[in-house]
């Protein structure tokens, strides 16, 4: 990947319902702020919320963007989500198959 092409990144977040999550897929691609996003099976997410542990079922998003779409889809993803501080943590793709990153860039 030459300095010259775009950035892919992942954007990885969590919903607590199948149809929230798959409803902001539906939203985030046809606005053209990702080109792709999967919604992964229910897991079992642990954490500390408001000084109490939590053990809550989740269902994990994968976002495929471009790094110049990441604050314009932050912003929508927040408006979006039902949760009061959602997970949006964007992660950097070191490698990208060329076809794959010339699909997703024309894709938005």
């Amino acid at each position: 990947m030459s300095s010259l092409e775009p950035t892919l990144i992942v954007i990885m977040t969590t919903f607590p319902e199948i149809n929230q999550a798959q409803s902001t897929a539906n939203l985030l691609v046809t606005e053209k702020l990702a080109a792709c996003v999967q919604v992964l099976p229910s897991m079992t997410s642990t954490y500390i919320w408001e000084g109490e542990l939590c053990h809550e079922s989740e269902h994990l998003v994968l976002i495929k963007t471009l790094q110049t779409n990441y604050d314009a889809l932050a912003s929508r993803l927040r408006s979006l989500h039902p949760y009061e501080t959602p997970e949006i943590i964007a992660i950097p793709a070191i490698a990208v198959d060329r076809d794959y990153l010339l699909w997703a860039s024309a894709t938005l």
